[in-house]
């Protein structure tokens, strides 16, 4: 069966990074640790990998318990895979919080300022004048002696115990609504409560991301599972197909961030 009829062309690339990693340890029975995966990828990697083959094992961990972005590792079935094997390290700083106000997106904005690739890094938490975030080991040295400011503020980064990470659990409100498509500007008008001239232009300024990436074209098809997030209006997620009405319009559950 043709796996790739199951997924959007656009994660073709991705499905193929996926059987290289898994025949390479099946090939040389050693484990294999991705970068950092967003939510769909590490979906995908489970639907690849975790269900279909016995003589491998999936362990996914981002570190800490509701972290979003994870490191993947695949091993042969029978290896112990503890939390050191994903080599991650969590590094905080403090800003005065009374002169400037700091952002998830300035901090990412700075990150990748370094020529850092996002993949390298996990979660990111700004609380009341403490900075966390989760990165790959082999680069977090570099972080600590190169990102020494964030917007306006100047930082200096230390790596702490990853058991003092400062998560917390995503709430999420579910609602039942019908929409005239699947379409990605129909399924917005229902969710956010706008108009549809008003969901087609908040997609035109690509405004708006479907599993992490931008999409702009209203247009676009969602499928179940597809994570959603308007910029300025928070995230949302489509939750269940639940087929259709007597009069063609499509029911699904949307799930929306409690902030």
């Amino acid at each position: 069966m043709d796996i790739y009829q199951h997924f959007r062309k656009d994660e073709h690339p991705f499905i193929d990074q996926i059987l290289t990693w898994r025949e390479q340890v099946e090939r040389t029975y050693r484990p294999r640790l991705t970068d950092f995966l967003d939510p769909r990828e590490q979906q995908i990697l489970a639907m690849l990998v975790g269900t279909e083959a016995d003589d491998l094992q999936l362990k996914q961990f981002g570190g800490g318990k509701y972290t979003e972005r994870k490191r993947a590792l695949i091993a042969p079935f029978y290896e112990p895979v503890t939390e050191d094997m994903f080599q991650l390290a969590l590094l905080e700083t403090s800003y005065p919080n009374k002169f400037v106000t700091i952002s998830h997106r300035d901090v990412l904005g700075a990150f990748l300022s370094l020529g850092l690739k996002r993949t390298k890094l996990g979660d990111i938490f700004v609380g009341d004048r403490c900075i966390q975030m989760v990165t790959t080991g082999d680069i977090a040295p570099f972080v600590m002696v190169h990102l020494t400011r964030i917007k306006h503020a100047k930082v200096v980064f230390k790596e702490k115990p990853l058991a003092t990470l400062q998560e917390k659990q995503h709430d999420w409100d579910e609602k039942m609504t019908t929409v005239a498509s699947l379409r990605l500007d129909a399924v917005l008008k229902s969710i956010y409560n706008m108009s549809r001239k008003d969901a087609a232009s908040v997609i035109a300024a690509e405004h708006v991301k479907v599993n992490f990436k931008v999409i702009d074209d209203a247009k676009f098809i969602l499928q179940e599972g597809d994570m959603l997030s308007v910029r300025g209006k928070g995230r949302s997620k489509l939750v269940r197909i639940n087929g259709k009405t007597k009069k063609g319009k499509w029911r699904i559950t949307a799930a929306v961030l409690r902030f």
